[in-house]
């Protein structure tokens, strides 16, 4: 039988990382720098975990560039300041005045390292040496703001070319700081640039749907070819594996902002190829009109072509163009969690958003999933077949598969039939044969499942509703399944939860006592009774049979989102939208633990089938694996218990032995006050008690002096120890200077603690004396008399 769980701790923690601009991968491939707000976020490539987060509070940043040796980054920032960062270190290394007058929009260090460009929306460019750390150039001649900055990979011509928000190109000579070259051959935005490998040619691409190939030796457009597509990326690729041996000549890559990757020959201008994966089940354009591709570009080092899309997905590209990996820098609002895979090696995760995603939990690789074309609201798994199912605002439910061997998602199954959103959907649990699903038009439905199912999207099975039932007042938020497919349980905003024989969907039971909606039911897996949570803040466990409450638990501030049972149905585990998770114990009704997970609604909340990862997902954008650490806080107890048996017998045989020195050394470490006054109490007992004292008390370490005055101050607030506490104090002030005293460990702190009970007993001591010496004069009077 399990044990109950006391304590989790957070074992990895999923951010967004990405919100928009441009990103860069250092030049060894390793690292992905990618702008989120006031930081620059540094993803290390192979675990897909974020290393470091670079920036400053208050600060916008609004460009950044990393040089090309990976040692340092620069940031542009709202306030116009440049920051150079050692971000291995996460150290700041420099910051200067940007002088532009408005915002630095783009940069770029030269292949050496040496000169740092930046263009502004103040239509001037400007060159910094690094290494002296000066502006060397001052470049006019811009009307716009300025988008782009180059330098020509041959260090040797020294130029730099430019474009920006003025359609034109310009290539400047840095040794005369004049503009050599203005070109106005594009009709829009000029959004990439590339160079052929000797430096001779240049490629650049825009919004005016055409690519220019440039002579560089001359300074001019030599070939003007059309993509029929505004262009956000162009490069250069060798041994292109879709090209076959009748494609002579060379060839470049133009990645349109609708998702067509294309390649064109450059002496005939054909179209040699041509791939629009990337816009399939996208459409053209996004919901407000916004292209699809924002950034384009090929990552040397990885020998992998990169797009950025419009939703903050980061896609690597093989070659080929088939898709090698793919990260999603922005999980929106996560409202619901699966696990699927052998051994929970994948989750899938519902955001606000008609896309489905599904992490690997290793290298948090995501596959986006399109099928849906409202937000999804829920998911259920069923792991053994690596089976999942979707509910969304489409009014549709969608069957999904895993190929165990390759991890590739595919739709199998799709269910129409809700007149309204459908909020939930569960799963059988014994089989998979069948699904239950609920929503905002208060309908429970009943789909039946094909036995096999396969990965191939032009088969889409139509799933058939078995039974339909009306059956709440209001939205149906969740539908729970019991173990023994018997029985189906929902929960309303109509404050209630009912219970429902399968698969007739028959009524058996309805559960009133909330004070406002029910957002969640889940069955026990070994006893006759589910749970229910509330948005009034309550969780209440119910009978099955007579449909009584068992247990209230009363504890969340807010609304309690999501419930589970964990350690085989003996505790319960819950979030709220305050983004708190709380432990429960059914047993003694009381909570055990509360952790403070995320800063907005605790929406998602998963247990993996071990129970030794449990996974929640909030309104925050963060996802959060949490690890049971009972068993190791248990061990851990143990380890430090049977430590301090071993040292308190080591401290009872120091002072056996009478090594008080060594005593009293481990009584601090141990920090046990009482047994150091003991030991000192044994010392001042010995013929020489205070010469004793002072020939050890010398011999401590300084942190450990600092320890012993500390405790000379609280027993001196003690008439029955005072006089050892100011044995103590004696010995410290007439064996120490002032600067070693002022120098131990919080010696002012102990020392001001020290004098208000010091007066006090010096008072009370002067008072004795004097009572003591008209005891002893009245004694000698009445001998005398």
């Amino acid at each position: 039988m399990a044990p109950i769980k006391t304590n989790l701790a957070v074992l990895d923690k999923y951010e967004a990382f990405y919100t928009g601009g441009r990103i860069q991968v250092s030049s060894d491939g390793c690292f992905m720098f990618c702008g989120y707000g006031q930081k620059v976020k540094v993803m290390d490539l192979q675990t897909g975990k974020i290393k470091c987060a670079i920036g400053q509070e208050d600060e916008e940043i609004t460009s950044f560039c990393i040089n090309p040796d990976d040692q340092s980054l620069v940031v542009a920032t709202q306030n116009l300041l440049l920051r150079k960062w050692n971000w291995k270190e996460e150290v700041l290394v420099r910051s200067w005045k940007a002088i532009h007058s408005t915002p630095v929009m783009c940069m770029e260090f030269d292949p050496t390292s040496t000169l740092l460009a930046t263009g502004g929306s103040d239509s001037l460019v400007k060159l910094w040496d690094s290494v002296q750390q000066y502006c060397t150039h001052n470049l006019r001649g811009h009307t716009g703001v300025v988008r782009l900055v180059r330098f020509h990979p041959d260090i040797k011509r020294l130029q730099l070319i430019s474009a920006g928000d003025d359609y034109t190109v310009r290539v400047w000579n840095l040794q005369t700081s004049v503009c050599a070259a203005v070109i106005r051959e594009h009709y829009s935005l000029v959004k990439d640039l590339c160079f052929a490998n000797n430096g001779d040619t240049m490629y650049s691409c825009g919004g005016d749907k055409v690519v220019c190939v440039w002579d560089m030796t001359k300074l001019v457009v030599v070939k003007t070819l059309p993509v029929f597509e505004s262009s956000e990326g162009v490069m250069l690729l060798e041994n292109l594996p879709v090209l076959d041996s009748s494609d002579a000549g060379d060839h470049f890559v133009s990645v349109g902002s609708a998702g067509a990757l294309r390649v064109v020959n450059t002496n005939t201008g054909i179209c040699a190829h041509s791939d629009t994966s990337l816009c399939e089940d996208r459409g053209s354009e996004d919901e407000e009109g916004n292209p699809i591709i924002v950034q384009a570009f090929h990552c040397k080092a990885l020998d992998k072509i990169v797009v950025v899309t419009y939703d903050h997905n980061i896609i690597f590209l093989n070659t080929d163009f088939t898709l090698h990996r793919q990260f999603s820098g922005y999980l929106e609002e996560v409202l619901d969690i699966g696990i699927l895979g052998k051994d929970g090696s994948h989750l899938v995760v519902i955001s606000n958003s008609s896309k489905v995603k599904v992490y690997s939990r290793l290298t948090m690789e995501c596959q986006i999933l399109s099928g849906h074309t409202d937000t999804v609201m829920a998911v259920n798994t069923y792991p053994k077949k690596n089976l999942f199912a979707t509910a969304s605002k489409d009014n549709r439910v969608r069957v999904w598969r895993m190929d165990p061997d390759t991890f590739h998602v595919s739709c199998v199954a799709v269910g129409d039939g809700h007149a309204k959103a459908v909020n939930t959907v569960a799963f059988s649990r014994l089989s998979a044969k069948f699904l239950v699903s609920g929503g905002e038009d208060q309908t429970l439905k009943v789909w039946k499942v094909p036995a096999e199912v396969k990965n191939d999207s032009d088969q889409l099975v139509s799933l058939h509703s078995s039974a339909t039932h009306w059956a709440h007042e209001d939205d149906i938020n969740y539908v729970a399944i019991a173990p023994n497919d018997q029985y189906l349980a929902s929960a309303s905003k109509d404050k209630t939860a009912k219970l429902w024989s399968l698969p007739d969907l028959s009524l058996k039971g309805v559960v009133r006592g909330h004070k406002r909606g029910v957002w969640c039911v889940q069955f026990s897996p070994t006893d006759r009774c589910f749970v229910t949570s509330s948005a009034d803040g309550t969780i209440n466990v119910w009978n099955l049979t007579d449909f009584s409450c068992l247990q209230t638990f009363e504890g969340h501030d807010s609304s309690v989102l999501k419930v589970m049972y964990i350690s085989n149905g003996r505790q319960l585990i819950s979030s709220d939208s305050e983004g708190l998770l709380k432990m429960w114990t059914l047993k003694t009704n009381t909570c055990e633990k509360t952790f403070q997970a995320h800063e907005k609604k605790a929406w998602a909340l998963t247990v993996h089938p071990t129970e030794e990862l449990i996974f929640s997902g909030a309104a925050d954008s963060t996802l959060i694996t949490w690890k049971d650490t009972t068993e190791e806080d248990v061990d851990e107890a143990r380890e430090k218990e049977e430590q301090m048996i071993l040292q308190e017998q080591k401290l009872s045989n120091y002072i056996e032995e009478k090594k008080f020195l060594k005593a009293i050394g481990l009584a601090i470490i141990l920090d046990q006050p009482f047994r150091v006054l003991k030991i000192i109490k044994a010392i001042l007992k010995t013929p020489d008690g205070f010469q004793d004292l002072k020939a050890t008390l010398c011999k401590l370490k300084p942190n450990q002096i600092g320890a012993l005055l500390r405790y000379s101050s609280e027993w001196n607030t003690n008439s029955r120890h005072c006089h050892c506490a100011q044995a103590v104090v004696n010995i410290m002030l007439q064996g120490f200077t002032a600067e070693e005293l002022l120098a131990f460990p919080d010696f002012t702190a102990s020392l001001e603690a020290l004098i208000p009970y010091t007066d006090r007993h010096y008072q009370r001591l002067n008072r004795l004396q004097q009572q003591a010496t008209f005891a002893d004069y009245t004694r000698q009077h009445m001998k005398t008399a």
